[in-house]
């Protein structure tokens, strides 16, 4: 990964930090003196990162190219980026507009940009080409005019601009060069002028490779400070002169920064050493980060730090930038990791801040299952909302976003010093071998090292288990292992195939079965089973191509088992016997396309595939006829590799290799969202287990949280509760706006609630009574908002029971107090799925109009209707009087609508409560008990042009 950071020194954008990596070469480092560092997160996203609000902001290169450096400003206000891939550009951005605007964009060189960097008054900015480049090009960005131009003859590593604004340093591979502005800044241009430049005089050093530069600053302001690749810091006064020099006493060095009082030079295995920019003396060296291997799972407290093993390793400081004003350093490093040293005393620095990342491609993202911990149960292995993710730097990672994480959880996972986010890393590899970038390892070397992607290290594949208790993963080598989730304890471990593990799933916990089937790129599935200590059970070779993945599904009490792969087929397989667990080949479906994933619906009647022809095909699990086809993708190159539904079943979730994911409506197959970012493509994709949030994680060895629209949280929820209806549970559905409600039951009113001296509510636009709904309204309920023509159009079962005979032959109708809302008739049309079955988990046709939510509000707050007309609220003792004395009351109808108005969140009721006198339970003093009221909600008919 190729880092690039720096600080922004104005007070404007005080407080943000920013940084991008990507996966080149090391690169300089921009620094200037605010709290502002530029943090490398991804190739073509630049990330500002405000420590103490703990809070990122993004620029996104609309050109989807590798953003290669980056520089600030002197005022802090504007951003420089470079790039690299076919006619790279230079893009200025405008950080106090909207939050980062590019307003200047010049397209002057043809293979890549490796270093930029502003003019001290911010007039002029310099980019420098690659090696394949070659040329140095002075822009007036403000005029959008390029002023002066010169090729170099070497490789330039880093570029520093003087204080005083007259030149510019430029370093390299035997190169230290001068570059001079002054003699064209009266002139009046109109064709670039070439570009005077000098070389430094090196002496016995010529020979070196120099691979970052820095120009002194105050007093030192006519020094200029580089450092080789083989451990030497330089100074060259200002004609140009190898003053003096001093040796670093390491095997390597890679980068360094420069402030007033301090130089700082990062070196290889964690070092980083301080000198003084007058006389070159040493002052101090830096504390050393985590060794490699550390379990910051046990950082509790900050003297964990000081605990290393003997013979420890450490990575490389491959990135540097000083803070002059708050006296902080930040450092990356070759690991992917980043800390932020407090050095205001210099002789007792002290850990600000600190992350850990992959540091290699990442091949998976899966989420810890949403699990209910049973009353005196064990606590749940890991904390909820957790996910793990899986790469080639041997490496499985448990992360959870959640801030308020309790620090004393019962489980393994907690907060550390080393990562707010990271709660523990399980490493796969006793070596250690590929922790370290090896690209970064070997920057600044003639020829490049091994890369990590190219072996068979890496774990390619993970699953956790549907009760929460195992964690499989299957590496690049064919092995698949077997962890508890509590402790992270190897339980077996198994030699299965002998290519990388494609695949792992889990059979779902209702199949009566637990059983673990692999997939892999050797043609053969392998089945386990789980209680047996994971006992091999059969292996399946009906494929003649890499199988890409493995579904279970449960269809009318049968387990089945469906693959697809290379060889463009979908194989259905059945479960056989009981006593010895055996699949045999149901249908085989012969697909035109390569076929690279597969997703099970929420109802288990189809399956997804992702096609190379950029299109999700559905299939019918009962008789694998192909339902219908959309696209997977806007566009027009490239091959669909992922795809995922949603917890609720609404939405799919898709990634193509042109680097870019999309969001469709699984019924409809509208596109919702697309959204890029990442500079590789992504492999790893899943919505988190709220519905609020889409990870994805990516080769360039990123993790990306998406926020989902609300609108579209709104509806995913409201299939949740619709499907817990369904299935009779009783869970508390997660509300968008942060609350919990229990879709069943609420307490009683208190007496006075219905004293009409009691209660003084005001005037308001609906109606509402209390009671409870027959099992045929039950059935459909949505928590949802749809648009008045869709929803006219729909209807419901029949009413069923008691109630049906007081139903008249046009049914029930619901109507608002305002004339101008349209009438619902129920009963309503009932929706067919794309194969002509009865939808039996989402009405599928749910469109927002507006802005509404679905919100719980207590009952003690509102009155009980009477008869009247008017709309008044008016108390009503004999609807209380009957339910007391078990008589049944009268019908009422209702519904509950939550919408904004002048931006406050309104409640409103429109009643459909049926209460069954059978339902009132008392205590023995004659009083309701607190579960007699129940409460249910249908859909709500309103617009906001309404």
């Amino acid at each position: 990964f190729k880092y690039d950071i720096g600080f922004s020194p104005s007070r404007k954008v005080s407080e943000r930090q920013a940084f991008i990596i990507s996966n080149t070469n090391i690169f300089y480092i921009r620094e200037n003196a605010r709290n502002n560092i530029v943090k490398g997160c991804t190739e073509c996203t630049v990330v500002l990162f405000n420590p103490r609000k703990n809070k990122q902001s993004h620029l996104l290169n609309t050109s989807r190219k590798t953003i290669t450096c980056l520089a600030f400003s002197a005022d802090g206000r504007y951003l420089v980026t470079g790039e690299c891939g076919h006619l790279p550009s230079v893009r200025v951005w405008d950080l106090q507009e909207g939050g980062g605007t590019q307003i200047a964009e010049f397209p002057g060189h043809k293979y890549g940009i490796n270093c930029v960097a502003f003019s001290p008054s911010h007039k002029y900015v310099v980019s420098v080409g690659s090696q394949h480049d070659m040329i140095v090009n002075v822009w007036d960005w403000r005029s959008n005019v390029k002023v002066a131009s010169n090729k170099v003859s070497a490789k330039v590593k880093a570029v520093s601009f003087a204080e005083n604004g007259n030149y510019f340093v430029t370093v390299g591979n035997r190169h230290v060069k001068f570059w001079y502005l002054e003699y064209s800044r009266s002139a009046k241009y109109k064709e670039p002028v070439p570009l005077m430049g000098r070389s430094a005089i090196l002496g016995e050093q010529r020979n070196n490779y120099f691979c970052d530069v820095s120009c002194g600053r105050g007093e030192m302001g006519d020094s200029t400070y580089a450092i080789t690749k083989s451990g030497l810091l330089c100074e060259f006064n200002n004609r140009r002169l190898l003053d003096k020099w001093v040796e670093l006493r390491t095997t390597s060095a890679n980068c360094m920064t420069v402030g007033e009082n301090f130089i700082f030079i990062g070196c290889a295995e964690g070092i980083v050493r301080c000198f003084s920019p007058a006389t070159l003396q040493f002052v101090t060296t830096l504390p050393r980060t985590h060794y490699l291997g550390v379990d910051v799972a046990q950082g509790l407290s900050i003297s964990h730090m000081a605990t290393h093993p003997n013979n420890a390793k450490y990575p490389d400081a491959v990135a540097l930038a000083f803070d002059q004003r708050n006296l902080k350093l930040t450092c990356v490093y070759n690991d992917h990791s980043l800390y932020v040293w407090d050095v205001r005393d210099i002789k007792r620095v002290g850990k600000s801040h600190s992350f850990l990342f992959h540091s290699a491609c990442i091949w998976g993202v899966e989420m810890f299952p949403p699990l209910e911990q049973e009353t005196g149960s064990s606590t749940l292995a890991m904390p909820p909302g957790s996910f793990v993710t899986c790469s080639s730097d041997d490496t499985i990672r448990v992360w959870n976003l959640d801030p308020n994480l309790p620090p004393d959880n019962d489980t393994m996972y907690k907060r550390n010093i080393y990562s707010n986010e990271l709660l523990k890393v399980l490493y796969v590899d006793a070596e250690l071998t590929y922790l370290k970038d090896l690209e970064l390892s070997g920057a600044g070397t003639a020829e490049k090292t091994d890369s990590s992607y190219d072996g068979r290290n890496g774990v390619r594949s993970i699953r956790i288990s549907p009760d929460g208790k195992h964690l499989a993963s299957g590496d690049r080598a064919g092995n698949i292992r077997i962890h508890e989730l509590k402790n992270l304890q190897e339980l077996c471990r198994i030699e299965a195939h002998d290519a990388e593990v494609l695949c792992l799933e889990y059979s779902r916990h209702d199949s009566g079965h637990k059983l673990l089937a692999s997939a892999s790129r050797d043609r053969l599935i392998h089945v386990f089973s789980v209680d047996e200590e994971y006992n091999f059970l059969q292996t399946l070779d009906d494929h003649s191509s890499s199988i890409t993945a493995v579904r279970f599904l449960n269809t009318h009490d049968q387990l089945q088992m469906v693959s697809c792969g290379a060889d463009k087929s979908i194989i259905f397989r059945q479960l056989q016997g009981n006593m010895r667990c055996q699949f045999s080949r149901g249908h085989n479906i012969a697909g035109k396309t390569t076929l690279y994933d597969m997703e099970v619906d929420s109802g288990q009647k189809h399956i997804l595939t992702a096609c190379q022809d950029r299109n999700i095909r559905v299939y019918n699990v009962n008789n694998g006829k192909h339902s219908k086809t959309y696209k997977g993708s806007v566009s027009e190159d490239g091959s669909l590799i992922k795809v995922v539904l949603d917890s609720s079943g609404i939405y799919s979730a898709t990634s193509c290799t042109d680097k870019t994911l999309c969001v469709y409506d699984y019924y409809s197959g509208e596109c919702m969202a697309t959204m890029f970012g990442h500079s590789e493509l992504v492999t790893g994709l899943r919505f988190t287990n709220d519905c609020r949030r889409l990870v994805s994680a990516s080769g360039d060895g990123c993790i990306f949280i998406w926020k989902v629209p609300h609108d579209m949280v709104v509806t995913m929820h409201a299939r949740l509760a619709q499907q817990a209806a369904r299935a009779g549970k009783r869970i508390p559905a997660q509300i968008p706006n942060g609350l919990h409600l229990d879709n069943e039951n609420f307490g009683a009113p208190p007496a006075e609630f219905f004293d009409p001296n009691a209660n003084n509510v005001d005037q308001s636009d609906y109606r509402f009574s209390v009671g409870q709904l027959p099992l045929w309204a039950k059935k459909q309920i949505t928590d949802n908002t749809s648009p008045p023509t869709s929803v006219a159009n729909r209807q419901m079962d029949l009413p069923k029971g008691r109630w049906a005979q007081r139903l008249d032959a046009g049914g029930i109708t619901v109507k608002s107090v305002y004339d101008s809302d349209s009438i619902i008739q129920i009963p309503l049309e009932k929706r067919l799925d794309s194969d002509g079955s009865k939808d039996s988990s989402i009405d599928s046709d749910f469109k927002f109009y507006g802005q509404y939510e679905f919100q719980e509000i207590s009952i003690s707050q509102y009155s009980v209707v009477g008869g009247g007309e008017s709309g008044d609220f008016v108390p009503c003792p004999e609807s209380y009087q009957q339910l007391t004395n078990g008589q049944s009351p009268k019908q009422n109808i209702s519904l509950l609508l939550s919408r904004y108005d002048s931006g406050a969140l309104q409640n409103y009721f429109l009643n459909c409560h049926l209460l069954d006198s059978s339902g009132i339970s008392k205590t023995p003093d004659g009083s309701l008990e607190n579960n007699s009221f129940k409460r249910k909600k249908m859909t709500v008919v309103k617009t906001a042009e309404d």
